[in-house]
C-alpha cells in the first residue's frame, strides 16, 4: 500500500510535469503572437483568453470539485486541455493566413484558461486528503518550491523551443506532458473523499459555499485579505520591469535578470516552508511573510543600487512564497473539507480579481505619480494591515475551532 508521503510526491510530481508543460505553451504562444503580428490588440486579446475564461469557470468549478470526484476531475481538464493543444498542432498547418492562426490560438487559450479555472481548486483541496495536517505547511511548501522552479525554467525551455523548431514542437510538448501526469495520477490511490448528499443543484452548491465563508468569518476575512494583500503587491510585485526600466536601466538582459532573481526567490521560499514548517501558530507565518514583503517594498522604493535592489528582490520573492503557502495551509486547516474547493475556487477568484484591478489602478498611475511613491505607499499600508490583523483576536487565534461544522 501506498504511503502518504509517496502518494503526495507522486501527486505534486504530476502536477509539476503537467505545469511545466502547460507553463512553456503559455510563453510560446504569447511570444508567437507577439512576434508575429507586432500588434498589442492580439496580445491583449491573447492576454484576456488565457484569463478572463479561468476567472468565470471558478464561479462553479469549487461546486463541482466537492461534488465530484477530485482525481477524475483534474484527470478529465488536463485530457481536455491537451485534446484542445493536440487538434491545434492538427490544425496549424491547415489554416492558410496568419489571423486565421491567431484566432484559432485565442480558441485554444479559452480553453486551456477554462481547463485550468476548474484543475486549481481541485488539487488545492486533493492535498488535505493526501497530507497529514500538522505536515501541510511543508507539503505546500515543497509544492510552491516545485511550481516556482517550473516558472523559472519555462521561459528558458520555451524560448530553446521555438528558436531551434516550431511552434507545433512546443505544443506537442505539452501534449506529452500531460499524458505523463495524467498517467502518474491515475494509478494514485486517493483516500476516500467525504462528499455532500442531497439533490441539490449546481448553483445551489455555489450559493452554499457563499454562505458558508460569509458565516465563518475567520475564512470570509482570509480571503479578502488575500485579495487585498495581491492587490497591494502589484507596484513592487508585478510591475518590477515596468520599474526596473525606469529607474535603472531600459534593457532585456535586465528585465530578465529580475524575473529571474524573483522566481529564484520564490523556489528558495518554497524549499524554507518545507524544510521550517513555519511557525507553531501559521498565522504569525502570514503575518511574518505580509510585514517582510511591506518592508522589502518600502526598501526597494527608497534605494538606488541594482545590486541591493536585486537582493531584496529574492527576498521579496521568499515572503511572496511564505504568505501564500501559509494562506493555503491555513485555508485548509480551518475549512470542512466538504467546503474546501468551493473555498479555494473564491480564492483564485480573490487573486484573479485582484491582480487585473491593481493592474488597471496602478499601471496607469505610475504614469502621473513616481513609482518609487507606489511602492512605499504599498509597503506602508500593508504594513498597516499587519497590524491591524495582528491585534485582531479573532484572526489571529492559533486554533482552527473557527471552522463551521
Amino acid at each position: 500500500m501506498q504511503g502518504w508521503k509517496t502518494k503526495t510526491i507522486l501527486f505534486l510530481a504530476s502536477q509539476g510535469i503537467t505545469l511545466f508543460g502547460s507553463s512553456i505553451v503559455q510563453f510560446a504562444l504569447v511570444w508567437y503572437i507577439t512576434l508575429q503580428s507586432s500588434s498589442g490588440v492580439w496580445v491583449s486579446a491573447l492576454t484576456l483568453c488565457a484569463f478572463v475564461p479561468q476567472f468565470l469557470v471558478s464561479f462553479v468549478s469549487g461546486a463541482l470539485s466537492d461534488r465530484c470526484n477530485k482525481k477524475y476531475l483534474i484527470i478529465a481538464s488536463d485530457a481536455v486541455i491537451a485534446a484542445a493543444t493536440l487538434a491545434l498542432v492538427l490544425l496549424v498547418p491547415r489554416l492558410d493566413s496568419d489571423t486565421t492562426v491567431f484566432y484559432a490560438l485565442l480558441v485554444v487559450s479559452i480553453v486551456r484558461s477554462a481547463g485550468s479555472g476548474v484543475q486549481i481548486p481541485a488539487v488545492a483541496s486533493m492535498i488535505p486528503l493526501l497530507v497529514p495536517a500538522e505536515q501541510l505547511m511543508r507539503f505546500n511548501g515543497l509544492n510552491a518550491a516545485l511550481t516556482s522552479l517550473v516558472q523559472f525554467a519555462s521561459p528558458f525551455a520555451a524560448g530553446a523551443f521555438l528558436t531551434l523548431s516550431s511552434l507545433r514542437s512546443t505544443l506537442l510538448l505539452d501534449v506529452s506532458t500531460a499524458v505523463v501526469g495524467i498517467c502518474l495520477l491515475a494509478f494514485l490511490l486517493i483516500p476516500h473523499e467525504k462528499k455532500q448528499t442531497g439533490k441539490t443543484s449546481l448553483f445551489q452548491d455555489v450559493k452554499q459555499g457563499a454562505v458558508y465563508a460569509l458565516q465563518n468569518r475567520w475564512v470570509g476575512k482570509m480571503l479578502m485579505v488575500h485579495g487585498l494583500f495581491i492587490f497591494l503587491a502589484v507596484p513592487a510585485g508585478f510591475l518590477a520591469t515596468l520599474f526596473v526600466t525606469r529607474y535603472y536601466k531600459e534593457s532585456y538582459a535586465y528585465m530578465t535578470i529580475v524575473e529571474v532573481v524573483g522566481f529564484a526567490g520564490m523556489s528558495l521560499g518554497g524549499v524554507l516552508m518545507s524544510t521550517w514548517g513555519g511557525f507553531k501558530n501559521q498565522v504569525t507565518s502570514f503575518l511574518a511573510g505580509m510585514s517582510a514583503f511591506g518592508i522589502l517594498a518600502i526598501g526597494m522604493g527608497l534605494i538606488d543600487s541594482f545590486i541591493v535592489y536585486l537582493a531584496l528582490m529574492a527576498i521579496y520573492g521568499i515572503a511572496l512564497t511564505m504568505v501564500q503557502t501559509a494562506t493555503m495551509t491555513l485555508l485548509q486547516q480551518r475549512t470542512d473539507t466538504s467546503m474546501q474547493g468551493r473555498i479555494f475556487a473564491f480564492l483564485n477568484i480573490m487573486y484573479s480579481g485582484a491582480l487585473p484591478l491593481g493592474m488597471a489602478l496602478f499601471g496607469p498611475l505610475s504614469d502621473v505619480v513616481s513609482m518609487r511613491v507606489l511602492m512605499v505607499l504599498s509597503g506602508v499600508l500593508l504594513m498597516l494591515l499587519v497590524l491591524k490583523l495582528r491585534f485582531d483576536r479573532q484572526f489571529y487565534s492559533s486554533s482552527s475551532s473557527t471552522m463551521l461544522s
